[in-house]
C-alpha cells in the first residue's frame, strides 16, 4: 500500500486548519455561546433614602424581577444610604461608583429637584450617568381625621392647625410646599426627615396631620390606613400629560387634582399665576419621570444592553403585570436608552420659575442655594 508523507510545514498547516474548523463549529453550537455579562455576578442598588419610602419600596419590588430577567441572572442586593434628602447617597455614588454595571443608583424627585435648583451641596451630574429605567409615579395628599377635613372645601378651615413632615425644602417636598402656596393653605412644615417612610411614620404617630406619599408607598402603606379610618385622601398632585396639561393621576383617578382643587377653593383657574407655573414645572420634573435607576457613563455596552433588554422582558412578564398593580398602578417601567433624552430635558426650568422658587425658599424657609 502506498503511504502519503507530509512535510513538517504541511502537517502544521493541516493541524491549524483542523483547529480553526473546530473553533468555528464550537462557536456555531448553542451550548458554546458566549457567557452573559452578568452571569455569576451581583448588582447592588443604592437607595439614597431610608427604608419604607416609595423609592425603597419600588426598588425592593423590582429586585427579584431584575434577577429573573437580566441575562445571566445576577443576584440583586439593596443598600440604603440616607442623608441630605438623597444628596449624600447620590454624591457618594458620583464619586465612587465604578463603570462596570455592578452598582445602580435609584433616584427620585428629591434627587432631581436639588440638581435643578443648583443646590451647592449637589456634587452629581445626571448627564454623567446612563439611564437604566424610569417610571412616573403619582402623589396623594391625605390628612388625619382629627383635622376635620373630609373634602377639598375644608382645606382652608381645618379644625386643628395643619402640620406637615418632610425631608427638606429643596427635596421633592418643595412640590408639596408650592402646592400649599398655590392653594393658600396655612401649614406648619417640620423638615429634616430622612425619607418619606419616616415622615409617614410621624403621621401615624400623630406628630403631623397632613402628608403625601408617592404611588408605591401610598398603595401599600397608606391605603390600609384609609381603610382603618386613620387617613383621609383629599387630592392627587396631578399628572402632566404629553401635551403639558394636568390630568388626573392614573393611579388615583377618583381623586381631584391640585388644578381642580384650586378651582373648588378659589372659583377660578390658576393658569397664568407664576406660583402655579412653578408647581406644574416641578410636578413634571419630579413626578412624570420620578423613579429612575442609573449607572455611570462608561459602563460596558454589553451590560447596558442586558439591563435595557431586561425591562422589555419584565414588562411582558404576566406575574410582573399582576403584582405591579399594587406598586405602580397605571404607570409603566420605561427603558432608559429610549427615554434618557426626555428625562434630561425635563430637568431644565425657566429663569422666572427658578427665581420664584429661589426667592420663596430664602424668604419663607431661610434656605439659600
Amino acid at each position: 500500500m502506498r503511504q502519503t508523507r507530509f512535510t513538517q510545514g504541511a502537517l502544521g498547516l493541516l493541524l491549524a486548519g483542523l483547529l480553526l474548523a473546530g473553533l468555528l463549529a464550537a462557536v456555531a453550537l448553542p451550548g458554546h455561546a458566549q457567557q452573559a455579562y452578568y452571569a455569576g455576578k451581583t448588582i447592588e442598588i443604592l437607595i439614597p433614602f431610608g427604608p419604607g419610602g416609595g423609592t425603597d419600596i419600588e426598588a425592593r419590588f423590582l429586585a427579584p424581577f431584575f434577577e429573573k430577567h437580566i441575562a445571566g441572572n445576577p443576584k440583586i442586593i439593596i443598600r440604603n444610604m440616607p442623608g441630605g434628602g438623597s444628596i449624600l447617597g447620590a454624591n457618594w455614588y458620583a464619586q465612587n461608583a465604578k463603570p462596570d454595571g455592578l452598582q445602580m443608583l435609584a433616584t427620585s424627585g428629591s434627587t432631581v429637584i436639588p440638581f435643578i435648583l443648583g443646590v451647592s451641596r449637589v456634587a452629581y451630574e445626571f448627564s454623567k450617568w446612563k439611564l437604566v429605567k424610569v417610571n412616573g409615579v403619582g402623589g396623594v395628599v391625605y390628612v388625619s381625621p382629627r383635622t376635620g377635613i373630609t373634602k377639598p372645601e375644608d382645606l382652608l378651615k381645618p379644625a386643628t392647625p395643619l402640620v406637615y413632615g418632610g425631608i427638606g425644602a429643596t427635596a421633592l417636598d418643595l412640590t408639596t410646599l408650592l402646592l400649599f402656596e398655590v392653594l393658600g393653605m396655612d401649614v406648619r412644615s417640620v423638615l429634616g426627615f430622612e425619607g418619606r417612610g419616616p415622615a409617614r411614620l410621624a403621621f401615624e404617630r400623630g406628630e403631623t396631620n397632613i402628608d403625601y406619599q408617592t404611588t408605591p408607598a401610598y398603595l401599600t402603606q397608606v391605603i390600609p390606613l384609609v381603610k382603618e379610618g386613620k387617613a383621609v385622601p383629599i387630592m392627587s398632585m396631578g399628572f402632566i400629560n404629553e401635551r403639558g396639561v394636568m390630568v388626573r393621576d392614573p393611579a388615583s383617578p377618583d381623586l381631584p387634582t391640585a388644578y381642580e382643587v384650586y378651582q373648588i377653593l378659589h372659583k377660578r383657574k390658576p393658569d397664568g399665576l407664576l406660583r402655579w407655573k412653578a408647581y406644574q414645572t416641578l410636578v413634571s420634573a419630579g413626578f412624570s419621570y420620578q423613579k429612575a435607576f442609573w449607572v455611570p457613563t462608561g459602563t460596558p455596552p454589553e451590560a447596558l444592553t442586558a439591563l435595557n433588554e431586561s425591562i422589555d422582558r419584565m414588562n411582558r412578564d404576566v406575574q410582573f403585570k399582576v403584582q405591579s398593580k399594587q406598586i405602580l398602578e397605571g404607570y409603566t417601567i420605561l427603558r432608559g436608552d429610549q427615554t434618557e433624552a426626555a428625562v434630561l430635558r425635563s430637568m431644565r426650568v425657566t429663569l422666572d420659575v427658578k427665581k420664584f422658587i429661589t426667592d420663596l425658599l430664602q424668604q419663607k424657609y431661610n434656605v439659600r442655594l
